[in-house]
């Protein structure tokens, strides 16, 4: 039985909206109408502002991008993916973003059908959010950020260190990555001829951005894994590295973020690089892995409060210690 015009309407757009080349014929198949009717209605959805753009060399279509943004068709699973997004985005530490995913949130609960409704209601009534609110983030400024690591331009910025105080600097900006609390820029300092990592919350970009560079090859291979690094090799106090008796892949989801980077040695062992404020950090932050270890290198008092540690525990067993 052919479908409403209106119906037909919103099935053909929600087939063009996968991002998939369909062809006229492959439309008219899955809406059970001719190959001109589809034609008729593709010209309804560009009076209505969709841009459907007609393939070369192939009677197809693709929907393309215009200046406005026109209203989507989502599937069931979809429009919670998105509501549940729009919610957890309502804690993000980027100033001013929380008022605008609650508008769009409003917008699409509106129009929820009771099914999808009570579904996104029931995740949220059950779902405890504990947002790790880090500095507020301007986002105009990650804008700036990221155009620049787009079309690969030099930054200058003024940048506040806790330690080297202000300064301006000229950079090479790489990426700029969301990790924990906080953001952080990964660029080359032209400077100091060296990769550097900024914290965006502690830097003011000037205008106009430089010159195009070629990018350069980024140590570790990813921003991810480099910005670990990083974070955990800073010029701690106290720094140590524990061989770890098992593969990296094995105990790399037991590292919590920022404690560690674990470097794979071979099938049956890693090492472990750690660097805290203490000793007494680096006894737990080398532990709580949950691995067989042995102390590579350290300062001369973290062996000694791996002993305590130890005579710590089993003395907690008290006599069951001495059965086991």
């Amino acid at each position: 039985m052919p479908t409403a015009p209106a119906a037909r309407l919103l099935k053909l757009l929600s087939l063009l909206q996968t991002g998939e080349d369909r062809s006229g014929a492959e439309l008219a198949a899955r809406l059970d109408v001719t190959v001109r009717t589809v034609r008729r209605d593709v010209d309804r959805l560009r009076e209505l502002g969709y841009p459907v753009d007609a393939l070369r060399g192939t009677a197809g279509y693709r929907l393309g991008a215009g200046a406005a943004l026109p209203p989507l068709i989502l599937d069931d699973d979809e429009a919670v993916a998105v509501a549940v997004g729009l919610r957890t985005t309502a804690g993000s530490s980027v100033a001013g973003i929380e008022e605008t995913a609650l508008r769009a949130l409003t917008k699409l609960e509106q129009v929820l059908p009771p099914r999808l409704r009570h579904r996104v209601a029931t995740l949220q009534a059950a779902t405890v959010h504990v947002a790790a609110r880090g500095p507020a983030i301007d986002p105009a400024t990650l804008m700036a950020l990221a155009e620049a690591c787009r079309r690969r331009e030099r930054l200058r910025f003024d940048y506040t260190s806790p330690r080297g105080g202000a300064s301006r600097r000229e950079a090479e900006p790489h990426s700029v990555v969301s990790f924990d609390r906080h953001w952080y820029l990964i660029a080359w300092d032209v400077g100091r001829e060296d990769w550097r990592t900024y914290r965006v919350d502690r830097l003011v970009p000037r205008t106009p951005t430089g010159p195009r560079f070629v990018p350069r090859p980024l140590p570790h291979g990813d921003a991810a894994t480099y910005l670990a690094h990083r974070l955990s090799s800073r010029a701690w106090p106290y720094r140590a590295t524990a061989v770890l008796h098992e593969p990296a892949e094995s105990v790399a989801g037991r590292v919590w973020p920022g404690v560690g980077v674990v470097e794979a040695v071979d099938a049956r062992s890693c090492l472990f690089h750690v660097g805290s404020d203490s000793v007494s950090d680096l006894v737990w932050m080398i532990t709580s892995v949950d691995a067989d270890f042995t102390l590579r290198d350290g300062p001369p008092e973290l062996a000694a409060a791996l002993r305590a540690q130890a005579a710590r525990c089993l003395g907690a067993l008290g006599e069951a210690g001495g059965r086991a």
